[in-house]
């Protein structure tokens, strides 16, 4: 009969199915590779096509540098042909300079009808506003959206002869005097024609204590002066449009409220290295980046007459020629299309025949599992590789046999609760029978009788119920601050009379040279119920003159007290010794409950042992005796799942004699 919560077997559909996933997915993986290759081919083929129409200027860039040069220097293109024609020479390109209108300015192309020009310029040649990138290339630094008027662009500020002869012997005199202070230096002129000292290896700061004077190279000259000044006088109208105060500029277009003073004779000042027509630099407030965009406008506006107007560029192969753009042909598209189909055919062939090997191991755990919920007989899974399912395949069979184990067990051990009851219950049953009957009399004996095998059956109530407790996770202690050498004397004196009755010695044995055992945190009612099972385990497993001897002492490592439970009885054979721990084992199967206990009570000492965070162990030689080992955390109190102990839901009092 099928229960109402069985899972249904049936096959499930395909797009719903693992097999079903990893073939959408390895037929997207192969539709998105084969994409991707496609663009990847076209976009390398249309790159290397926009190098060779020249689009791409990285090789090219010193062609632009030199027309930037030229347009720089002059007011005009004309004369520009033979330069035209020297780059086309060297570089072997066809080189063309149109104005805005694309009307001819230069052009390398020989021929009275020369071939068509593309419609894309690969560059504007304009000095007044320099492409930074292109211009980066060829002087392999890296450009600034600020660098936009070309250095070479000087227009009013170019020297004439006289002063710059006149700057020039005031710098080499400079040069002269840091030459001789040991100071290697030298003269760099700017486009403009205003020298410079450049000290070698670029450390001005090593000339700082010379006498060799150079304030002459920091007064700008008349014809600087007058340039300066136009130039100040658009800054200021651009500022007083914008309802601003004007500004004072100086030679290296700083700018300030005040004219610059003229340098005094004082202390010998570092040569100056500042370039005539330096690019302001912007600051960071609103004022500061208004009058830099005015200073930069006054600037191209006066430079406007000075340099040619900008001029489209362009570069091709030389003689015209152009590349054909990259255009799918019918064939070339089928090809494409061909291939992407045998790629897909192939990625959806090897995942049907990947996936088939994929879902058969897994369609044979679902069947075990199946039948193993349904309470049937589940043969063990064939593993066939060393792989994730076969790997989980091992652990399904393991979990299998484990319940297989657990259900033994669990059969096992309500054989012996019902054993371990029965005989007490019969007791009583049959006294009060006897009784009923008139065959005993209600005498203080048979009162006593009953009374012994009622203690029993509680005790082995008490027992399970403590088992039941703690394998739910539901054993709740009352933790408490507890110093192991009192409980040891009060559990020895609990158990003194039982083990004067047995003729065994009981006796608490003190650390030797040790320190004193450590203070414990914890239930000291569960704590005297696991040492009580130990040491009444050991009275009864003694022979007559016997000792059993309680210690208490702390670990090597400090974080643990050690408590051991040693005595001179018959001891444990080295085969019994891994179940002494489990619940109604005996080492005699024979032994009742009368005269070899439920079973229970070291199964007991170690859940209450866990439950503390410690451990229990035993160590034993057969003939010689048993020492029973309780270990027990001094940090505070953590259950074994990290979870703070339940507060106890009983009065802290002594604990009934749970015997082992």
């Amino acid at each position: 009969m099928h229960s109402r919560g069985r899972v249904d077997r049936r096959r499930l559909p395909l797009r719903k199915s693992l097999l079903g996933r990893l073939l959408g997915v390895s037929a997207l993986v192969a539709a998105c590779s084969v994409a991707a290759t496609a663009w990847l081919a076209v976009q390398t083929t249309s790159g290397a096509i926009k190098q060779e129409q020249g689009q791409n200027l990285t090789a090219d860039a010193r062609i632009y540098t030199k027309l930037l040069g030229y347009a720089a220097g002059h007011s005009q293109w004309d004369g520009v042909d033979e330069t035209v024609r020297d780059l086309a020479t060297r570089s072997g390109r066809r080189i063309a300079l149109t104005t805005q209108g694309r009307e001819i300015i230069a052009d390398s192309a020989t021929g009275t009808s020369p071939p068509a020009l593309p419609t894309q310029a690969s560059a504007i040649v304009d000095p007044l506003s320099v492409d930074t990138a292109l211009a980066a290339q060829s002087s392999g630094t890296t450009g600034t959206a600020a660098d936009r008027v070309d250095p070479r662009a000087v227009g009013p500020f170019r020297l004439p002869p006289a002063e710059r002869t006149q700057l020039r012997r005031t710098a080499d005199r400079g040069v002269a005097c840091l030459n001789d202070a040991g100071i290697a230096s030298d003269v760099v002129e700017e486009p403009s024609g205003r020298p410079r000292i450049q000290i070698v290896g670029n450390d001005p700061d090593r000339i700082l204590g010379t006498r060799c004077s150079t304030d002459a190279l920091d007064r700008p000259t008349e014809t600087e002066k007058k340039a300066l000044d136009a130039l100040n006088k658009l800054a200021d109208a651009c500022l007083d449009r914008q309802g601003r105060a004007g500004v004072h500029l100086r030679l290296d277009l700083s700018w300030g409220p005040d004219p610059e003073p003229e340098p005094s004779p004082g202390p010998v000042r570092r040569p100056s290295t500042a370039v005539p027509v330096p690019v302001p630099t912007v600051q960071s407030s609103d004022n500061d980046r208004a009058i830099a965009s005015c200073v930069g406008t006054a600037r191209r506006e006066q430079l406007s007459s000075y340099v040619a107007s900008p001029a489209l560029l362009f570069i091709g192969d030389a003689g015209g020629a152009t590349v054909p753009g990259f255009d799918l042909s019918p064939a070339n598209t089928a090809r494409i299309a061909g291939v992407a189909a045998l790629v897909l055919a192939l990625t959806v062939g090897a995942s049907v025949l990947a996936g088939a090997r994929l879902v058969r191991p897994l369609q044979a755990l679902t069947g075990a599992a199946q039948r193993m919920r349904d309470g049937e007989e589940s043969a063990p899974v064939p593993v066939t590789a060393d792989n994730e399912i076969g790997r989980l395949a091992a652990t399904f069979n393991d979990m299998t046999a484990h319940r297989a184990r657990l259900e033994e067990q669990r059969k096992v051990m309500v054989s012996d609760v019902a054993h371990e009851l029965r005989t007490p219950l019969s007791n009583i049953r049959g006294w009060l029978e006897a009784a009923q009957d008139g065959v005993a009399d209600l005498d203080p004996a048979f009162v006593s009788s009953l009374l012994e095998e009622a203690v029993q059956l509680q005790h082995i109530v008490d027992d399970l119920q403590d088992l039941a407790a703690a394998d739910a996770g539901a054993l709740r202690l009352h933790p408490a601050p507890v110093r192991i050498d009192d409980l040891l004397g009060q559990v020895a004196a609990a158990h003194q009379a039982r083990a004067e009755t047995a003729g065994v010695t009981l006796t608490v044995r003190t650390a030797d040279l040790g320190p004193p055992p450590l203070p414990l945190t914890a239930d000291p009612v569960r704590l005297r119920q696991a040492l009580g099972n130990l040491v009444s385990n050991a009275v009864r497993h003694t022979p007559p003159d016997g000792h059993v001897t309680l210690r208490a002492y702390n670990s090597e490592s400090g974080d643990e007290v050690v408590v051991d439970v040693e005595d001179t009885g018959s001891g444990i054979s080295p085969e019994h010794l891994p179940y002494v721990f489990d619940r109604f084992w005996r080492a005699e199967k024979s032994r009742s409950r009368r005269t070899g206990g439920s079973g229970l009570g070291l199964a007991i000492v170690r859940k209450l042992a866990e439950a503390h965070g410690g451990a229990v162990s035993a160590a034993s030689t057969e003939g010689k005796g048993s020492v029973f080992t309780l270990r027990l955390p001094t940090g505070p109190h953590r259950t074994p799942a990290g979870r703070p102990p339940a507060p106890s839901d009983r009065p802290d009092e002594a604990a009934p004699d749970h015997q082992g």
